[in-house]
This record gives structure tokens, sequence and C-alpha cells, in this order.
């Protein structure tokens, strides 16, 4: 992150919309990630932080919990040396340097996606048919049955993607 705040630092005397269109043409930065860089740069400290998985399910119910946690079970249950992190403000699985997997937990339903995984989605679209796909993740409900080859299958892309 500092290399970042640092480029921020180079173009701090560019208006907000400015520092975002930077971000997104010349990093590929989604609006998402751009908006939280531009915004911390600029000292906002309003985004809640969590320390860790627990705590950013704690707000959540016992059903968004058990999906949530079954989820990184089941990947975790192939690759036992996956930690899990809060990155960018949500849960992740990370192997090494690497991020692997993301969730994110919404109202009415929960996001999964690969880390970078655009072409791992485009790759896995007959075995996701059945969930709505996004750009980059792929939404399931609340109460989903998870299917732990799926997801072993998506770690084993994103890991093999990383090298």
């Amino acid at each position: 992150m500092s290399y970042w705040f640092d480029v921020m630092k180079e173009i701090a005397d560019r208006k907000y919309p400015e520092q975002i269109a930077y971000l997104r043409e010349n990093h590929g930065f989604s609006q998402a990630h751009a908006n939280a860089v531009v915004l911390y740069s600029k000292g906002s400290t309003s985004t809640k932080k969590f320390a860790n998985i627990a705590e950013y399910l704690a707000p959540f119910d016992e059903t968004k919990q058990k999906t949530v946690k079954a989820i990184f079970k089941a990947i975790k249950t192939k690759y036992p040396k996956m930690e899990e992190v809060i990155a960018w403000n949500q849960p992740m699985l990370k192997l090494g340097d690497n991020y692997i997997f993301a969730v994110n937990v919404l109202k009415n339903h929960i996001l999964i996606a690969p880390h970078d995984g655009a072409q791992i989605l485009t790759d896995f679209a007959p075995r996701l048919k059945e969930y709505e796909v996004l750009k980059k993740t792929v939404r399931v409900p609340v109460d989903w049955k998870v299917d732990a080859k799926l997801l072993q299958d998506m770690a084993a892309a994103r890991i093999k993607a990383i090298g």
C-alpha cells in the first residue's frame, strides 16, 4: 500500500475525479478500489476496518456466517496452508503473498470470487450456469449448499494462474 500512497502524493494536486481516472486508466483499478485509495489518501477514516473474519461476520445472521465459514472450510480442506485474512475490508484466502479467493456478504446474497478471476469465471461458465455470474464475482444464496469441489477447482485455477 505504501507504493500506492506514494503514487497518490504525486497526483495530490489533482481533483478527486482526476485521481480516480488516473488510477483506473493507468493502473487498472476498479472504481471501488480507486475510490478507496483516493479517499484514504485524503485522510478518510470513515470506512470500517475489520481485524479478522470473525469481526467481519459478527453483524451477520447465523445462516450467512455458517455459509461463509463453509466456503472457506471447503477450500482450506484441500489447501490447508491458505491463510484467512481481511483485505480490501472483506474476507479472503491468501497463499503466501497471493490472494486466492474472496467472499463478500450482502443483504440478499453472498458474492464469491477467485482473486483476479475474470478469466477463471469464463473458464468455469459451464459449471456456474445455475448462478448469476457477474464480471468478477458469482452470486450464491445466503443459505448456499456449498459446492466444495467447485470451490476447490476454482482455487486450483487461481493457484495455477499465479504460477
